[in-house]
């Protein structure tokens, strides 16, 4: 896993959960697939919460 994108993710938590529109926002600010941070996530245990398009499951 990318050491940026773990950071990232940590960065962006609200109350420990990662809102699916920021986790967009991550993936394309460091230039990496919505799929590459959904999977960054689950290896750090966060959950991606309120996802519009049901990618997050």
């Amino acid at each position: 896993m990318n050491r940026t994108l773990e950071e990232e993710l940590k960065a962006s938590l609200v109350d420990g959960r990662l809102p699916c529109a920021v986790a967009f926002k991550i993936a394309g600010k460091l230039k990496v697939t919505p799929i590459q941070v959904g999977e960054a996530a689950n290896k750090l245990n966060i959950k991606i919460v309120t996802c519009q398009l049901g990618c997050f499951p």
